[in-house]
């Protein structure tokens, strides 16, 4: 597996600078194009991913539905594609998205030269397909591009990407999983928030992700959320969600997480959340 950049987290912050509202994008691509500069990049996948998928199946579902067809799971924003393979040796097609050409590259770089350490875990169900492809989230060119219908994905994973975004993008990443995630009780968006004991008022990316900030934008997928002056989301206990809203159906603090999500203290701060569709 690929060895892990080390980076001074202000470089990227003033790269980023220059890379405002929907031009985000363009910032991620130059810097995959530059390659010496990736602050995501820890070299394998998150082993709280590995642990949900063993540990609450029961919830997620396996990666066979009952008529014997392979379930489809999705990790936008994937790196190098660590997740993307380590889904895929669970049984699920899994895709990766990524805006930039050079971090696809990346990605099949890793699958042609790393296969061996992502093992199936159960023979019966054998590996899924992988599928890598270069796309913006938030329009729907690649998903023609892979023939994936609208709502067409029972397992989407976010980690390193709704703490990439400006908070202000946040309401349009949380409406576009309502558009890309399959009906309840089949589809479940996993979230491993992260990092949730940052400074709300640090500069980012990352950005300071706690767990209030996902259930707000999730529960009112696309309406304006208020922070107050500390950074925190202004939560409302008594409002209702939207009708488009998700709903979150569990929420835990991993055993075991990439050391960024520890504090000094060894405590994880990390939590992992599922949602699913009301409807």
């Amino acid at each position: 597996m690929t060895t892990p950049t080390n980076i001074n987290p202000k470089d990227g912050q003033a790269h980023f600078a220059k890379y405002q509202g929907d031009k985000y994008v363009e910032g991620w691509a130059s810097l995959w194009d530059k390659g010496d500069n990736l602050p995501w990049d820890r070299g394998f996948p998150n082993p709280a991913l590995e642990d949900t998928l063993i540990q609450r199946a029961g919830t997620i579902g396996g990666p066979i539905t009952q008529d014997g067809q392979r379930r489809k799971a999705l990790v936008p924003g994937c790196g190098r594609g660590y997740d993307v393979l380590l889904l895929a040796s669970f049984g699920y097609d899994a895709y990766g998205l990524e805006y930039s050409a050079t971090a696809v590259d990346a990605c099949k770089k890793e699958e042609k030269e790393n296969h061996s350490w992502y093992r199936v875990r159960d023979e019966k169900v054998g590996e899924g397909k992988v599928t890598f492809v270069q796309g913006d989230f938030f329009d729907y060119t690649w998903l023609k591009a892979i023939g994936v219908p609208r709502n067409g994905f029972d397992v989407i994973y976010d980690y390193t990407f709704f703490c990439a975004l400006n908070p202000g993008l946040r309401p349009k990443w949380a409406l576009r999983h309502t558009e890309l995630l399959a009906p309840s009780p089949a589809g479940n968006l996993i979230c491993l928030e992260s990092p949730r004991h940052k400074d709300p008022l640090a500069p980012g990316p990352p950005f300071a992700s706690p767990s209030d900030a996902y259930m707000e934008h999730l529960s009112h997928p696309g309406e304006k959320i208020s922070y107050n002056d500390k950074g925190l989301v202004n939560a409302d206990p008594l409002r209702e969600p939207s009708k488009a809203g998700l709903e979150r159906v569990a929420h835990w603090q991993p055993e075991r997480t990439h050391t960024l999500g520890n504090g000094e203290n060894g405590v994880i701060h990390d939590r992992v959340s599922i949602w699913r569709r009301r409807d």
